[in-house]
This record gives C-alpha cells, structure tokens and sequence, in this order.
C-alpha cells in the first residue's frame, strides 16, 4: 500500500508535464508502478490515484443506482475528465489542459503527499486550504485524532 507525504515545489515544462518528485515515485506500488489515474479534486486541485485505489473507488462510485439523478449527477462529476497516465522513465507525465484550466495551474506546482493519494495545486491556491493557526490545527487534531472520537 503507498503512503505518500510531504510537499514539493516543481515547474511544469512547456508542453505541461510534470516529473514526479521521486520520493513520491518510489512510494508506488509496484504492482502498477507507472500507472496513475488523475482526476478533478473535491477542492480545487488535481488528485492522483495509484491503479490499485483508483479500481477500489471506481468500484464504489460505480455500483451507485443510475436511476437515482443526486447519484446519476455524482457519477458523471466524479468521472468527468478523470485520464490514466503512465510515467515515461524520467517519472513525467502529460496534464491535460482542461484539467490545468480546473486547477487554475499554470508553471509552478506544490504537490502533495495524502497518504493513499497525490495531489497537485496551484502555490497560492494551495495555501488558501491550509490551516493556518497553529492553535486551530491542533484542535483539529484533537478532534480527528483522540482515541475517544474513533
């Protein structure tokens, strides 16, 4: 199982690829090693998936009832522009242009390690969805982490 962490700052080259940084690389799985799905994020980013956690979602959002139109509408967002990638040797890969225009991205990246996902934001973008009291993100902590709250 990956467990990707961390942040890293990278460009884009001009065609808007990106070099995975290789310490999220070498978190692959290697059952798919190269093998990645990108996908529109809940916030407004790009989240990569390894194969293996992309096949465990996609099974979910796909058995939901297509007669049921909050479910039929959820599945045409979530699936809406979702593209597998494959890393070339250099771990670079393509990101199509609709998807930059989603993400607001241009030239410069933060990517960022979720545990089982990678996402990739625009800097400034990225710093609005961060907490940024300390006193804030311990409480949250609390909350999210205390033995009693499981």
């Amino acid at each position: 199982m990956a467990n990707f962490s961390s942040e890293y700052y990278c460009k884009l080259d001009a065609k808007g690829r990106l070099v995975l940084p290789a310490k999220l690389k070498a978190a692959l799985p290697e059952t798919y090693g190269n093998e990645l799905v990108m996908r529109r994020g809940f916030d407004p980013c790009l989240v990569l998936y390894p194969m293996n956690e992309y096949r465990k979602l996609d099974s979910q959002v796909s058995a939901l009832d297509d007669f049921d139109v909050d479910k039929r509408r959820f599945k045409r967002n979530f699936y809406r522009g979702n593209t597998e990638v494959e890393l070339d040797s250099t771990g670079r890969f393509l990101i199509p242009k609709p998807l930059l225009r989603f993400a607001d991205i241009t030239k410069e990246v933060v990517v960022v390690g979720m545990g089982k996902t990678i996402e990739i934001w625009d800097p400034e973008r990225y710093e609005d969805y961060l907490i940024q009291d300390p006193e804030v993100f311990a409480s949250e902590a609390k909350k999210y982490l205390s033995n009693t709250n499981k």
